[in-house]
């Protein structure tokens, strides 16, 4: 058994653990969050764009998708990677699941998967399509572990390796999404003249490492910002000027095109699974 610290909790139907990586690992990833739906209930969710890449390695019954390109139907899945995304999807499962997921930044998912984050873009892939037969071995030998400790013991072991073998993004590339991420009103002019490559280099060999370009992740940032300020109760206009937006109608505007909705239907939809899953817990 691991002596790792493992956190668990039973939310509305699902059975949560969540555990620290290796701290050589946590740059890139905060947690190793697994799952285990007890109420076995069919579930359909809009998916949004987000600041990291997931992961998710499927250790139930598989789950069908629908990503951002329009030239990709519904597929089904088991483990898979979400690359980073500019727009909304669905995901439509029986219910049942079980697994882990992985939520990493654009260029830890670069090195530890080791391929181009702009395959990815607006996609999914299998993990195995992406990792090979070793993709296979890793998912069995999470699914036969004793427990929750053990199988993030067996994922840092997977990841370090993949650490030690994976691409380095360029300094140029990582000196720009950490500017980004801390500022996303930054322009594409500003990380050029910054890291001393030309706008055209610097937006070609980021979203080849990150998956969109430096004027898009900044959309995608600033989104998950308005996000979590609406969801944590702030007003639309308070939101709208935190986030970096012009007005509230420029919110509004980015939030159609990136989830679909309004911001008063997208926080609302939040709200009303949360209410759901808390009576289910009470029930």
């Amino acid at each position: 058994m691991s002596g790792r610290p493992v956190e668990i909790a039973d939310r509305g139907g699902w059975r949560l653990a969540r555990g620290r990586p290796h701290p050589a690992l946590r740059p890139f990833l905060r947690s190793y969050d697994g799952y285990r739906e007890t109420l076995t209930v069919p579930t359909r969710m809009r998916t949004l764009p987000v600041r990291t890449t997931v992961v998710i390695i499927n250790l139930g019954p598989p789950l069908y998708m629908r990503v951002p390109d329009p030239g990709v139907g519904d597929r089904e899945y088991g483990s898979f990677v979400a690359g980073m995304h500019d727009g909304h999807g669905m995901y439509v499962s029986p219910g049942g699941q079980r697994g882990i997921q992985l939520d990493v930044t654009p260029l830890g998912a670069y090195t530890l998967l080791g391929v181009p984050m702009a395959r990815l873009t607006n996609a999914a892939a299998d993990l195995a399509d992406l990792l090979g037969p070793q993709a296979r071995t890793l998912v069995e030998r999470l699914a036969d572990a004793p427990s929750w400790g053990a199988r993030f013991d067996l994922l840092d072991d997977f990841l370090l390796r993949r650490l030690d073998t994976g691409p380095v993004p360029d300094r140029e590339v990582a000196r720009a999404w950490r500017l980004l991420e801390g500022d996303p009103a930054a322009t594409v002019a500003d990380l050029a003249a910054d890291v001393g490559w030309s706008r055209k280099h610097l937006t070609h060999r980021f979203r080849e490492q990150a998956g969109l370009p430096p004027k898009v992740m900044a959309r995608v940032l600033r989104f998950q910002r308005a996000v979590d300020l609406l969801t944590g109760g702030a007003p639309l206009a308070a939101a709208a000027a935190a986030a970096g937006y012009y007005d509230q109608a420029h919110l509004n505007r980015e939030f159609r095109a990136l989830s679909g909705c309004t911001p008063t239907e997208l926080i609302g939809g939040q709200l009303e699974q949360q209410r759901v899953s808390t009576l289910h817990e009470l029930a």
